[in-house]
């Protein structure tokens, strides 16, 4: 997708904030020039999936699209059963990465790895589930709704549903409903995009609302821009929409109305604020 973004805008430089498996669709956020820069202030958002689970068969890849391993008959499987094992994973569990995934180790993708057939060791990491909703069960399948941390794979959930009620699974299907604040129903398609891309752009001032801000004065606007610390006052910094504190937050500064740089506090006891990424003449 950012091969095609980039063929179609012209912009060499394109990036991403946070991978989709090919077998799934949604949110895709997607940069566009000095825009790549603000990447690190998306990828760690909550996200919200919609997962088809199939019960009875494992797969080598966790989805559809793998081998097969196990085959079992889940007609057994009752609703109370899978409704029983779902509120383990609700919460900060630990999960154990797919081996056909992004990660990497010793530099490397560790999919690369298993393509190849060489031993692939993951360990578990901890991820938080926020929730898990019930849309739909229609034997073999089961909808979920999922909302959980940056980092989590929808696709070891299902494995994991599928072995607490033994009888195997996979991930049959995966919608991104949302990433952060962006949401399925603000997203646009690669036709929209082929067809006109520029009415479809988001300003970087947009891209980091959720930050608290600061209007500068021309005389600190000018240190900013230069790479100088600056000094400011608490009163000068306006919390963020949801509340974040800005003692722990990066900083958005604005001269003039119009995003100038992102600050980051390098002195809590003096309110010093160092410029850690600059956007004049952007």
């Amino acid at each position: 997708m950012v091969a095609k973004v980039r063929r179609l805008t012209g912009q060499k430089k394109v990036g991403h904030a946070g991978t989709l498996d090919p077998l799934a669709t949604g949110v895709l956020l997607v940069c566009l020039g000095n825009a790549t820069r603000l990447l690190e202030y998306l990828v760690g958002g909550q996200k919200q999936y919609r997962a088809i689970i199939r019960f009875g068969i494992t797969t080598d890849t966790l989805d559809a699209e793998g081998q097969i391993l196990t085959q079992q008959d889940p007609s057994a499987l009752s609703e109370a059963q899978i409704r029983a094992v779902l509120p383990r994973f609700i919460g900060t569990i630990q999960q154990i990465p797919p081996i056909f995934s992004a990660i990497k180790q010793d530099g490397q993708s560790i999919h690369k790895r298993a393509r190849r057939g060489e031993e692939v060791i993951v360990t578990p990491r901890p991820v938080t589930i926020a929730s898990l909703t019930w849309v739909e069960w229609q034997p073999p399948d089961l909808t979920l709704d999922v909302v959980c941390s940056a980092g989590t794979y929808i696709r070891s959930l299902a494995r994991d549903i599928g072995e607490a009620v033994e009888v195997g699974a996979h991930l049959g299907g995966l919608i991104r409903l949302a990433s952060g604040s962006w949401s399925l129903e603000h997203a646009v398609t690669l036709e929209q995009l082929a067809a006109d891309w520029s009415p479809h752009l988001i300003s970087l001032d947009h891209v980091v609302s959720h930050l608290p801000r600061t209007d500068l004065d021309e005389t600190n606007a000018t240190h900013v821009q230069h790479g100088r610390t600056i000094m400011l006052d608490p009163s000068q910094i306006i919390a963020s929409p949801d509340g974040l504190p800005s003692i722990a937050a990066p900083l958005r500064a604005y001269r003039d109305g119009e995003l100038l740089a992102i600050l980051l506090l390098t002195d809590p006891e003096q309110n010093l604020w160092k410029p850690h990424k600059v956007f004049a003449g952007l």
